[in-house]
């Protein structure tokens, strides 16, 4: 199998290997810190109180073995199809084609929220100018920056990543001043996390029905697999970078919503800019303008996100091209290495999410959501079980060989694919959440369909 790999076209050296641990680690924490931090998790909040806190270092579990299977496997096969072609290869070519299908879905429909949002933040500083300039503009913008070479994606990416990871420290820290009675407000201390029904007001069912969502909040971990292919020296910067972007996104997921709900009583967070926790901290602690400049944070935290997105999806079109489920031609590269004709596809299919997004009824757009959500714990679990087969494989001398790895394997990922069966089976009783599995099933039964017939023709 790994000499499958090795022989695939997948392995094409025309990719510009280019992208820094700097970069790699830049790109992943950008692509999994959304909006929904700034704006307070206000659902997740309301599920299970401040027990959320648990939901997140639970969620930080499943996410750490996904990040590290995904890292063994990108060192060993540092490819562009990534867990695609780790799944054609470990465990059959229908979950290498249905898991790339799946993925670029979710990564667009995630395009088309993320730019829409853009266009609503950017009305609140120009509310006379229509929101389709906005979005018009954004979008122009994101394809532009991904049409560089992959260099320079990398560092556009790592400085609006830099943003984001810097807002969220100095919240962090301003939150600490708060609790603790530094500077001129008097201390807030942590009694807001056990006076407002105590820390589980929804007992542990809420915590379980919040890890449907807050696992969301970890998606992206996967992203080190795609850029692998782009990747200087892989079999170094992959593990340096790994270890680096799980750590920080549980510290900073963990004590942001440490922060968040021992400043305000947790039944009574607001919503939008103003209600925002962060606006709230940096206002009491004097900072000036401190919802405009939220404001500013939340849409380079939007563009920043689907500026990733649209990358992967390009990566992942590429990879399905490369072997043979969609025209060959979508797998063509530019002289700097960038795959034009898969960033075209990826941006056409950009412009129908955000049509959606603007005009399909509330309930419609809700239901695509849903069915991307399902389909990243989909995305998850297929990386699990390639990774379990990806180990018998290579064998105990290989792996001992591994320049990163994950421990008590088979145990980790096992405990971890149970984790997400039972999220899964949460998502049935949240309100947003309730027909994702049943739509996504409809969906993936419907790419089947398509697989199938691209198998005949193939044959």
């Amino acid at each position: 199998m790994v000499s499958q790999i090795a022989d695939s076209p997948e392995s094409s050296p025309e990719l510009k290997r280019a992208l820094t641990e700097r970069q790699l680690s830049m790109i992943t924490i950008g692509g999994a810190i959304g909006v929904g931090l700034f704006l307070g998790s206000s659902v997740t909040i309301r599920l299970a109180g401040p027990g959320v806190i648990l939901a997140y270092l639970f969620c930080a579990f499943v996410a750490l073995v996904v990040a590290y299977s995904i890292a063994e496997m990108a060192v060993t096969h540092p490819v562009a199809g990534s867990f695609g072609v780790y799944a054609q290869a470990y465990l059959n070519e229908w979950s290498g084609f249905a898991v790339r299908v799946t993925y670029a879905v979710c990564q667009i429909l995630a395009i088309g929220a993320e730019v829409t949002a853009v266009a609503i933040y950017f009305s609140t500083w120009f509310p006379a100018a229509p929101q389709w300039v906005w979005v018009v503009g954004v979008s122009v913008g994101l394809i532009a920056v991904n049409a560089l070479r992959v260099g320079n994606f990398g560092e556009f990416e790592y400085w609006f990543a830099i943003i984001k990871v810097v807002t969220i420290v100095a919240f962090i820290l301003v939150g600490l001043g708060l609790i603790s009675g530094i500077g001129p407000a008097r201390a807030v201390g942590f009694s807001n996390l056990i006076s407002h029904g105590g820390l589980l007001p929804h007992g542990l069912k809420g915590v379980w029905l919040a890890m449907s969502l807050t696992l969301t909040s970890y998606m992206g971990v996967e992203i080190i697999g795609i850029t692998a292919g782009e990747a200087l020296e892989p079999e170094r910067t992959i593990p340096r970078a790994i270890r680096n972007v799980t750590l920080r996104l549980i510290l900073f997921y963990v004590l942001s919503m440490t922060m968040m709900l021992s400043m305000s009583p947790w039944d009574r967070m607001g919503s939008g800019i103003t209600g925002s926790p962060f606006v709230l901290a940096f206002a009491k602690a004097g900072v000036p303008y401190a919802a405009k400049i939220m404001n500013l944070v939340v849409i380079t935290a939007a563009i920043s996100s689907a500026n990733t997105n649209l990358y992967l999806t390009s990566r992942i079109l590429f990879s399905l091209s490369r072997d043979g489920f969609v025209a060959r031609g979508v797998a063509s590269l530019g002289r700097n290495g960038v795959p034009y004709v898969a960033l075209m596809v990826s941006s056409t299919g950009m412009a129908a999410a955000i049509l959606l997004a603007i005009f399909a009824p509330g309930r419609a757009f809700l239901l695509l959501y849903g069915i991307a959500v399902a389909g990243m714990f989909f995305v998850w679990m297929i990386i699990l079980a390639a990774h379990l087969s990806f180990r018998r494989s290579i064998g105990k001398v290989r792996v001992a060989q591994l320049p990163i790895r994950l421990k008590l394997t088979p145990y980790s990922q096992i405990a971890a694919l149970m984790a997400l069966a039972g999220i899964v089976a949460g998502t049935f009783y949240v309100q947003d959440l309730k027909y994702s599995v049943p739509s996504f099933l409809a969906f993936l039964a419907a790419i089947t369909v398509f697989y199938k017939t691209l198998r005949r023709r193939k044959r």
